[in-house]
């Protein structure tokens, strides 16, 4: 049978499980880019979680294309996922150590989890690059079975074939092994920390909840391995990690600010609740007249409930209209009366840190700071320098 004929013969599913896994695939995307976007520092933990959720939508998408007979179409992407599926146990078990553990995420230390999917990879560079006639007999035959096969090059070698026919073997022991380590990790740290009632329970949960999903699909990965032969069940797997993308996504949009009320009231409806719209000038007035700067328990709140406005406003209008965020704008209040206290004779008697204090400073070295920060002197020095002007 040529190429062409065969390709024709392949038909278009639609129905349950195509919808639903493209609709897994679209929101592993998003989530994952998301998660890249957000991420501020490099190291971070949530670093894996984003790279799993990569190589998840991939695998996915790779499924999703093979079931639905799309794959006819991208042929050249056909099983070019499999070493990504040899990666997920590994980075969902970093994903829950560098979870409870809290030390930043560094691929130099943990590249060795790595070896058996780069190894796998390189052992398949035989199948990446065959043409795409021996491709598309090795998705007929997983997935549509009845149709026959393509004619092929006499001299094909298939050396491949000795490690990818063990392949779902490879991916079962590393989803076994991975899980055992990642629940003696939660077992652990529950003995350490829950008991002792030092933990953080919401951590706890969170990695309780990845490792009851580990450990189902663990399962449903046996299960159809022992049903389906080739291919044939990765559909049901695509499923599972749709769902799993959804409840994920359920629930970072649950526990995020967007449905807190205080948040929805300080964004949209107080923007100028009690007194109505403030300017910058209203609150440059309030802090001069309640001298309120010259607390060191100061804070937004206090400031809020004085001008009869949200907190998060202020801060907003503080920080558009003069690129400084709120210690820093009162900070200059205190600097500014600093600046007169030690020059006057009436606090001569109190030392550099004492006036720090008197101003709103909790500690010498902040006050330094600031005052470098505003004047390019320290305060002896500023000092010293009036007095030459007096002189």
């Amino acid at each position: 049978m040529e190429l062409q004929e065969a390709l024709d013969l392949i038909p278009i599913r639609h129905n349950f499980v195509t919808y639903f896994t493209s609709w897994g695939v679209t929101l592993s995307i998003i989530l994952c880019f998301v998660i890249f976007f957000r991420i501020k520092e490099k190291n971070s933990v949530f670093q894996i979680f984003a790279w799993l959720t990569l190589f998840q939508s991939l695998i996915v998408l790779d499924i999703y294309l093979c079931y639905s007979g799309l794959m006819k179409y991208t042929l050249w992407f056909n099983d070019s996922t499999e070493p990504f599926v040899l990666m997920l146990a590994p980075l969902l078990y970093l994903f829950v150590k560098g979870v409870l553990l809290r030390k930043p995420f560094k691929w130099k230390r943990e590249w060795y989890h790595f070896i058996p999917a780069i190894v796998y990879g390189i052992s398949q560079i035989g199948f990446y690059t065959q043409p795409l006639s021996v491709k598309l007999n090795a998705y007929i035959g997983a997935y549509f079975p009845d149709l026959g096969f393509v004619e092929v090059a006499e001299d094909t070698n298939y050396y491949y074939h000795h490690i990818k026919d063990h392949f779902r073997w490879y991916v079962l022991l590393s989803f076994s092994g991975y899980s055992l380590v990642s629940l003696f990790l939660i077992r652990k740290y529950y003995i350490s920390h829950f008991k002792s009632k030092k933990s953080d329970v919401g951590k706890y949960v969170f990695t309780r909840n990845t490792a009851i999903a580990f450990f189902t699909a663990l399962i449903l990965i046996l299960i159809i391995f022992l049903n389906f032969d080739d291919d044939g069940g990765d559909h049901i797997i695509a499923i599972f990690q749709s769902i799993i993308v959804t409840i994920t996504i359920i629930a970072l949009l649950s526990g995020s600010k967007l449905f807190d009320k205080s948040w929805l009231s300080e964004k949209y409806e107080t923007s100028g609740y009690k007194s109505g719209f403030i300017a910058l000038s209203d609150i440059k007035q309030k802090v001069e007249e309640t001298e309120i700067y010259l607390s060191d328990e100061i804070s937004l709140k206090q400031l809020g409930e004085l001008l009869g406005c949200s907190p998060n406003y202020i801060s907003q209008l503080i920080n558009s209209e003069t690129h400084l965020n709120f210690n820093e704008f009162i900070n200059q209040y205190r600097i500014n009366e600093a600046k007169k206290r030690l020059i006057s004779d009436q606090y001569s008697h109190l030392t550099v840190e004492a006036i720090a204090n008197s101003v709103g400073f909790k500690s010498k070295s902040a006050f330094y700071t600031a005052f470098k920060k505003q004047t390019d002197l320290s305060p002896k020095e500023y000092m010293k320098k009036q007095d030459k002007k007096m002189s």
